[in-house]
């Protein structure tokens, strides 16, 4: 009886201290591709990625209900850093889901408009906000009348001024006022007693970045030195959550907290999961993250047992696929400074070690002729010309039109009579480049591994190309940092789709990681020496640009994006196929609105790729 008295008076009181509107909310994802293009068409940085925030403390006033309910303690901010524009991941501050939608669209052109000016501004926050709301009503008058209607209901919201203390009534009757008037607050009054409460949450601004943790950086005494390193982003529920780094407790023995009871929650707060050792879930890590506002990374210096199922997962030497040369020392972009670091990643050329000559796969074998038979008409044939000056035989059609325009009273001198026979060719090399990192090894149905949907799909796109008479090479790669990208040579230009080459197919198997820069310029590298008019990169994906020695996120995506400018430089065309659903996020900034496609059933690619082929090509 007592246990449902008490659920019925925490239902009761927990929905009358509410001062959200659940009935109008609107949820991130559902509207996030829509705000992105919204970002970038105003001018925001196409390399950023959108993101929900994570709920923080925020340490405001709160109403008598909601203190009593325990609620509404968190907010989750609007921020804006040189890799993620983060946004709330759902909004139900204001009572209608078309006022929270212009509320996402608000704080999205707040961000692409004015965020770059914020860069190199000093001044206090609520100066920064005011000083961005104007810039931005001021690039974009047309968002004047919807900004007014949103001030509005947020300050219908707020708790008035006159239930607050003196001195955090001053607060919010100036953050009212800059709402109101961007640019007449020139700072924020102070608050002068000891128990002040915060200032209210403010949903139409951007909130500050926290400064990056400088305490302790992780290191990894074997691996060699890196310039230009990030900070590791690994998002609990794609949330993005404040982070610093420290040390572990020294508490030897939990017991320790039955006398040191202050020592309890900071304890509880560190979870022992060293993500590079051990890659087992932990299913209470999430619901932990929930619950703090800042997660604290710290290193261990404990031995664990993982640590040898992760190094037995490397492949002996005598095991591993045979390495071609020294190596080719390539160069890596380094987007925050701007600059080239030479010979920076070694690329290391492999073939398979142990390949067996085969023929193509009966299962593939029908499916292979009706696509030869359907490339078969982009071969070059012998074609009839038209109107042409001279020719072996007459052209009737032209004949007739140049005597018609005589009677006319025109004369062109210049215009052909005759049909000349000249062979057609297609001037077109294309070099297949296929992802082969650790994701590929999960499955895609069923009954396939995404590995095997790229062997086929190798196969069949062989097999294809074959009947066009075009120069083809297919390769494949992945890293394991930058000392070690492996690109696998299945099929190079120079040798035939044989039974050797199938056998290298048949023999491929997922590696490691994605440095896709590295491997995009080696294959910009084999292109530029085809003496064809027309070269195209294929490459086939499943994830973005991705290594464990700090190569992810903006710099991954970055330095991929420098080295397809250099193969465009270059006289290359490149296009993705990528079966990463989360793909249009990061896709148009690295390969252009037209310059991909998301397969999104995985077992359609083998179909879908020689199509494809043959839309960039059929005009070649």
């Amino acid at each position: 009886m007592e246990e449902w008295v008490g659920a019925l008076w925490d239902r009761w009181i927990t929905q009358t201290a509410r001062r959200d509107h659940p009935e109008a909310a609107v949820a991130l994802k559902d509207i996030e591709k829509t705000l992105g293009v919204i970002f970038r068409a105003l001018g925001g940085d196409p390399g950023l990625r959108i993101a929900a925030a994570a709920d923080v403390a925020h340490g405001a006033r709160r109403r008598l209900m909601q203190r009593i309910a325990g609620t509404d303690s968190r907010a989750a901010h609007a921020a804006l850093d040189r890799e993620t524009l983060v946004l709330p991941p759902r909004l139900a501050v204001l009572p209608a889901p078309s006022l929270n939608r212009d509320l996402y669209v608000w704080l999205a052109a707040l961000a692409a408009s004015a965020g770059p000016a914020l860069e190199k501004f000093t001044e206090a926050w609520i100066v920064q906000n005011q000083f961005a709301t104007w810039v931005t009503l001021q690039r974009y008058p047309g968002l004047t009348a919807r900004y007014r209607q949103l001030v509005e209901a947020v300050l219908a919201e707020r708790i008035p001024p006159e239930q607050m203390p003196a001195d955090e009534a001053a607060q919010e009757r100036a953050v009212r006022q800059a709402l109101v008037d961007p640019g007449s607050v020139a700072e924020l009054p102070p608050l002068t007693r000891k128990r002040a409460k915060a200032l209210q949450p403010v949903p139409l601004w951007l909130y500050p970045v926290p400064p990056a943790a400088t305490k302790q950086r992780r290191h990894d005494p074997g691996s060699e030195e890196t310039q230009g390193e990030q900070p590791k982003e690994q998002p609990v529920e794609n949330k993005r959550y404040q982070a610093e780094r420290g040390e572990l407790p020294e508490n030897e023995s939990p017991l320790i907290l039955l006398f040191r009871a202050e020592s309890l929650l900071s304890w509880a707060e560190y979870l022992r999961v060293n993500r590079a050792l051990d890659e087992d879930e932990n299913p209470d890590a999430g619901r932990a993250a929930e619950t703090l506002d800042k997660l604290t990374l710290a290193e261990g210096g404990e031995r664990v047992a993982s640590k040898v199922r992760f190094d037995l997962d490397l492949p002996a030497a005598a095991e591993d696929d045979l390495l071609v040369g020294p190596g080719i020392l390539l160069p890596e972009w380094d987007w925050k400074r701007q600059t080239m670091k030479p010979d920076f990643c070694r690329l290391q050329t492999m073939v398979a070690r142990q390949v067996e000559a085969q023929p193509l796969p009966e299962r593939l074998r029908r499916h292979a002729r009706k696509l030869k038979n359907q490339f078969a008409a982009l071969a070059p044939v012998r074609r009839w010309q038209k109107a042409q000056p001279e020719g072996s035989e007459l052209d009737i059609d032209a004949c007739v039109r140049i005597a018609a325009d005589r009677l006319a009273g025109w004369h062109f001198s210049g215009a052909g009579a005759y049909l000349n026979q000249r062979p057609t060719e297609r001037d077109l090399a294309c070099l297949v480049l296929a992802d082969l990192s650790l994701s590929t090894d999960a499955y895609a149905n069923d009954t396939q591994k995404v590995i095997d949907v790229i062997r086929d799909s190798l196969m069949l796109f062989g097999e294809a190309l074959s009947a066009t008479g075009d120069a083809f090479a297919f390769y494949g790669f992945s890293s394991l940092k930058r000392s070690f990208v492996r690109f696998h040579e299945i099929k190079p230009f120079d040798r035939p789709l044989d039974a050797i080459a199938r056998g290298r197919i048949a023999a491929i198997k997922p590696g490691w990681y994605t440095r896709m820069g590295a491997s995009v310029r080696r294959a910009t590298q084999l292109l530029e020496k085809q003496p064809a008019n027309r070269r195209l990169l294929l490459i086939l994906s499943d994830g973005k640009p991705h290594d464990i020695d700090l190569y992810e996120g903006r710099y991954g995506i970055e330095d991929t994006r420098m080295a397809l400018i250099e193969a465009r430089e270059a006289g290359i065309k490149p296009f993705c196929v990528t079966i990463d659903r989360e793909g249009a996020g990061y896709l148009p900034h690295l390969f252009g609105p037209a310059g991909y496609t998301i397969v999104r059933k995985p077992e359609e690619l083998p179909d879908r790729l020689p199509l494809l082929y043959a839309q960039l090509t059929g005009n070649a």
